[in-house]
């Protein structure tokens, strides 16, 4: 497996149910930098969608959604 991108910071929220992934991912996105980017990692469905939609909200873009695993995803996201 080859990435290109480094994220700076890696929130692990497996194991948790929205809204907690959510609201964690808008909470680091806020205390971030322009430019960085942060990998989250997240074994609950529903946030694969309710993630991309909130980070517009505070700045931020998602730069891939990739399966890691049965039912287990890594999402990047930059900070605008």
């Amino acid at each position: 497996m080859s990435n290109e991108i480094k994220p700076n910071y890696t929130l692990d929220e497996r194991g948790e149910v929205c809204p907690i992934p959510d609201v964690d991912t808008r909470r680091k996105l806020k205390e971030m930098k322009s430019g960085e980017v942060l990998e989250v990692l997240i074994d609950y469905a529903l946030s694969k969608e309710r993630i991309p939609e909130g980070v517009k909200e505070v700045g931020g873009e998602v730069l891939s959604i990739e399966e890691i695993g049965q039912s287990e995803w890594r999402i990047l996201i930059k900070k605008i």
